[in-house]
């Protein structure tokens, strides 16, 4: 019991921050792209850091120190790729004033419950595990679905939707996530090795998201102050992630 109240907790959380994208409209301009730069590095160490310090070596524990849970790590790299090339069609790279946006807004709302929904079948995977493990994947999810969120609402408004209806939506997509975390809870314990599986998955999904999807969007930085800025922040990220490790 205490599994499925932690998970439905944790994805509510990660449902709500689709509300955050009202600050694309408060913050707009340099100070929108400069905040959420910061909390892409920020993403970028909480995501690796879980991987590493929590996922992996929980995935050796149980699978042992064989080939097995080095290709499970290896299948949630290549499978998010395949995923993010033909499903979901990200949007992380979409700018309003050089593409045709109103035409990608249907593939975004899809893209986004996709993504949402494995998000939330993640998060109720890691619970099944442990618990300590469940909240350190949710931290991870958290962390990269903040400038995700902002990112979201801000290409719905550029793209013609209301303001309102765009916070609707983009909530209703988020949603998705309490599907995959209660689909996940339910089929996990019935399929054998189901958690022992997912979780290098999931760390070699997380590896990807942060390699292919938001260090690429650091690199056009040139300021020596706000490159060495971005470099303590995922450095924080990384150090939170140990912490949850000492603490736990």
């Amino acid at each position: 019991m205490n599994v499925w109240i932690y998970s439905v907790i944790s994805v509510v959380i990660v449902s709500m921050l689709s509300l955050m994208g009202v600050f694309a409209l408060i913050l707009q301009g340099d100070r929108l792209q400069r905040i959420t730069l910061f909390l892409v590095s920020f993403a970028v160490g909480g995501l690796l850091g879980d991987a590493f310090i929590h996922l992996i070596p929980e995935s050796f524990a149980h699978l042992g120190t064989k080939l097995s849970a080095s290709l499970y790590v290896l299948t949630g790299i290549l499978g998010f790729f395949v995923l993010e090339k033909y499903v979901l069609w990200r949007h992380f790279h979409v700018h309003a004033e050089d593409r045709k946006v109103k035409s990608v807004v249907p593939m975004i709302l899809l893209g986004d419950a996709v993504h949402n929904f494995i998000d939330g079948a993640l998060i109720g995977a890691s619970y099944i595990v442990s618990i300590p493990l469940g909240v350190t994947t949710t931290l991870a999810v958290v962390l990269h679905e903040l400038p995700h969120e902002i990112g979201d609402f801000g290409v719905l408004v550029h793209g013609g939707l209301p303001v309102k209806r765009a916070l609707l939506l983009n909530f209703l997509t988020a949603l998705t996530a309490i599907v995959g975390t209660v689909a996940s809870l339910v089929v996990g314990p019935y399929v054998q090795g189901y958690a022992a599986a997912v979780v290098p998955i999931t760390a070699g999904g997380f590896i990807y998201i942060a390699g292919a999807d938001l260090i690429p969007e650091l690199q056009d930085e040139l300021s020596p102050w706000r490159s060495l800025l971005q470099l303590l922040l995922i450095l924080c990220g990384l150090g939170i992630m140990l912490l949850l490790l000492l603490i736990g």
